[in-house]
């Protein structure tokens, strides 16, 4: 359903939220995103990692079963913060900073690197809607020019890395810290009673901005926390890595099986899908050593992630303080799933090296793909691929004055391209067809606030996806999924594969040799849907 007519469907809905044309009575909106977290992460999607704040969220609000994002932090974060798709904001891939190699050897408008004008921000969207717009954390959307900055895409005030990961300890240019649009913070100082840590210091300014705000201008908030938080480097304040040590010398075989279980239990995963293959060596192949080595780089990603939620119950606690908690939209997912970069066991930073673990920026200090395949439980695969374990995230709507069923899963399928339309939704604004005298290209996702009352979205349209030559379609129960679309070469081109998700979501069982009319349909489909939104041509390495 077109943009438009979900807005005025759910006018009444909108209307009685923001009580009119009062700027102080509309709803504070915060988007947290965590950064390369898996599907069975945190402890209410079948995690043991101490979640408790998300948890809380959790039980207050609702659970999405199937929520997808875009495989990858850069046409994530593009989709998330336009209601586009990757292409049609010029992020087809990625970005690069200072030093990087470039990606393409030919210039090509929908794989820039950088936020294109025909596309809106959420931040642009609700400017002169009484709204104050606040970010804190990863942009990774355009850095060789302040121009492609956070401030000039909508946002009142930012503080956080412009270029993506960074060290958590000791962030440096070009991937250091920076407050507002042109200072580089080469020595930040901590917020917190701790030594500086980016996970504490995003959710420190992030309070700091709402209660500059709120005691300058006193409007409703829009806030984008953008965590780094646990992509690699994987690092963290010992105090929480202390509490993980030793209890993953169980090994991701048995992490999986255990993780499973407790979906089953939850009521999060269908009994009938099967859990996928174990992608990696088994744990017991591992000498003593090596099982120590890795066990304790599990205990680094599950620190990372349980400081994060601890920081989220910090924002929380203060939203409840300040009486702007029960009229607060919180939206939490990841930007894709688990990340398997590093290798198969990891990158070769010993992790029993402390100052140097803590010094390193990269893949060095990771979990590997035998974690990340932990991390996705039950799906196959991971970041980068269109697979069930790359694009699927946890997606928690919390919103208090919204809310008639807390705790419920809701199992509709959405995706990124429908937070753009939730967000205006929410807060009763329009999608503008110019900005800044450019033609913004049309949205085309659904509004989610109907899954808080428990009804359906009525999408009525299929999904795509397209990332590194992988794509996916989702129509209805059927899922085509395609490895190598690297050029336009028609639908029987590529090696398809297809699965009925309501029998097979963990994608165990391939139909595409027993349904080839229905893959060559849906494979026609995307195709269509590819050169629509400027995914072709795409641009020679």
């Amino acid at each position: 359903m077109h943009i438009k007519k979900v807005l005025s469907l759910l006018f009444l809905v909108a209307t009685f939220t923001c009580s009119g044309a009062n700027a102080s009575d509309k709803p504070n909106v915060i988007i947290i995103l965590a950064d390369d977290m898996g599907f069975s992460d945190i402890g209410c999607y079948g995690g043991e990692i101490e979640t408790p704040n998300i948890d809380a969220l959790a039980a207050g609000g609702i659970k999405f079963t199937q929520f997808y994002n875009t495989a990858r932090c850069c046409p994530t974060r593009a989709s998330l913060m336009t209601g586009l798709h990757p292409a049609e904001t010029g992020i087809g891939h990625m970005t690069c900073a200072p030093g990087e190699v470039k990606l393409y050897k030919e210039p090509c408008p929908a794989y820039q690197g950088y936020l294109n004008k025909n596309c809106v921000t959420i931040a642009e969207a609700l400017k002169g809607s009484g709204y104050t717009t606040l970010m804190t954390g990863k942009w990774h959307l355009g850095f060789n020019d302040k121009g492609r900055w956070p401030l000039h895409r909508g946002f009142d005030k930012y503080f956080g890395c412009v270029a993506g990961a960074t060290n958590f300890f000791y962030p440096e240019y070009p991937r250091g810290m920076m407050y507002g649009n042109t200072d580089i913070i080469k020595d930040p100082q901590s917020t917190t009673d701790r030594r500086f840590y980016t996970t504490d210091a995003f959710t420190d300014y992030a309070i700091r901005f709402i209660k500059e705000e709120k005691s300058e201008k006193d409007r409703p908030f829009f806030l984008y926390l953008a965590f780094t938080s646990p992509h690699w480097p994987l690092q963290a304040h010992q105090e929480e890595v202390a509490k993980y040590k030793g209890k993953y010398m169980m090994g991701w075989n048995k992490l999986r099986e255990q993780r499973y279980k407790k979906q089953i239990e939850l009521g999060l995963i269908d009994p009938k899908w099967k859990l996928s293959e174990q992608d990696g060596p088994d744990w017991d192949e591992m000498d003593e050593n090596k099982k120590k080595d890795m066990d304790l780089r599990m205990a680094n990603f599950a620190a990372m992630v349980d400081r994060m939620d601890q920081n989220i119950g910090k924002l929380v606690s203060y939203l409840k303080e300040a009486g702007e908690y029960e009229n607060t939209l919180i939206l939490f997912l990841s930007d894709n799933g688990g990340c398997a970069e590093g290798g198969e066991l990891a990158g070769n930073t010993d992790p029993f090296d402390l100052d140097k673990w803590e010094h390193t920026y990269g893949a060095g200090p990771s979990y590997g793909k035998v974690w990340a395949n932990a991390s996705n439980t039950p799906f196959l695969k991971y970041k980068h691929f269109t697979h069930e374990g790359g694009i699927s995230t946890p997606l928690i709507a919390h919103w208090p004055k919204m809310v008639t069923k807390a705790g419920a899963w809701y199992r509709e399928p959405a995706y990124l391209i429908d937070l753009m339309p939730t967000v205006l939704d929410a807060t009763n604004w329009n999608y503008p067809t110019e900005y800044n005298g450019n033609k913004i290209s049309p949205a085309e996702g659904v509004s989610l606030l109907p899954s808080l009352g428990g009804k359906s979205l009525n999408r009525g349209k299929p999904m795509f996806w397209e990332h590194e030559n992988n794509a996916a379609m989702l129509e209805g129960d059927w899922k085509l999924v395609g490895t190598n679309v690297a050029r336009p070469k028609g639908p029987d081109a590529t090696k398809w594969e297809l699965y009925n998700l309501k029998d097979d979501r963990t994608e165990q069982n391939n139909l595409a040799a027993k349904k080839p009319k229905k893959v060559k349909q849906m494979a026609t489909q995307w195709y269509e849907w590819a050169k629509r939104t400027k995914v072709y041509p795409k641009p020679r390495h």
